[in-house]
Formats: C-alpha cells, structure tokens, sequence
C-alpha cells in the first residue's frame, strides 16, 4: 500500500463503501471520503485494492445480496433494493455473472439449509431470554434475601 497517510484515507474509503453499500454511491463521493481528486482517489484505490471502487462496490452489493439469499425468506426483489440495484435486471445480470447462477436459483440452492433451521433465530433468543417474573421470584428465595425490606410498590 501507498504511504501511511495515503493507505489510511484508502481504508477510510473502503470502510466508508462497506458501511454504505445500500445508498447510492458514486466515485466522486468515494473520492470526497478520502480526500482526493476522484481520478487520483480511482487510481491509488485500484493500486492498493486491486479493483476499482465501483467494482469493490458491486462486490459488497453482491456479497450482501448472496448472504440475504441463502439466510432469509425475503423476496429478490427486496434484497436487489435493499443492497442498492434500482433494477432487478440489472441486479439479475450481474449476480449471474458473479455466481453462475440467477439469484433464484441461488436461493433454490440454499434452501434447504434455510429450511434445518427449524426454530428462526429470533424466536430462539426471545425463547432464551430470561423471563423478569422468574428472576424476582428466585432472587426472593435465595437464602439471606428474607430479611432484606420489601418495597412498597
């Protein structure tokens, strides 16, 4: 990577993109994060990352969408906006280039994964959360708790 001051507005850059994925980001606003011209900002970052902004971009998009696909029932077209794509062709075309396969189809491919998971994972944490009733009613019991004054609420 480029000198320390340099590589630091690169990952600031970067991280700015991992952050905002799902907004509509251009080079130039890219650019503005790092603090530089946008063709000088396109160049070191292609030197240190070995890809262009807008490509990084695409690939978070794309990373996001794959993880939504295989990990939630969300429909496509929700995912293709909720990772940035304004047109589900757009976002079709370039996920088939990417993973060889429609998002459908991706999905498909992952569903029965989706589908082990008998209990979804929010149900389990509310299930496993402990209930305030039952923590009063044992902190009451512990042995030395008695003599303590009870509240007048």
């Amino acid at each position: 990577m480029a000198q320390p001051a340099v590589a630091r507005r690169l990952l600031r850059a970067r991280d700015y993109i991992d952050a905002h994925y799902a907004l509509p980001l251009s080079v130039e606003t890219i650019a503005t994060v790092a603090h530089q011209s946008t063709a000088h900002f396109a160049r070191e970052f292609r030197g240190a990352f070995g890809e262009s902004p807008h490509q990084y971009l695409a690939s978070r998009r794309l990373e996001r969408a794959a993880s939504l696909l295989a990990n939630t029932d969300y429909t496509v077209a929700r995912i293709c906006a909720s990772v940035g794509y304004d047109s589900l062709g757009s976002f079709t075309t370039n996920f088939r280039r990417v993973y060889r396969e429609t998002p459908t189809q991706y999905r498909d491919r992952h569903l029965p994964l989706l589908e082990q998971r008998l209990i979804p994972p929010c149900v389990q944490m509310a299930v496993d959360r402990p209930q305030l009733s039952r923590i009063r009613e044992d902190a009451r019991s512990e042995p030395g708790l008695d003599s303590l004054p009870k509240s007048n609420s």
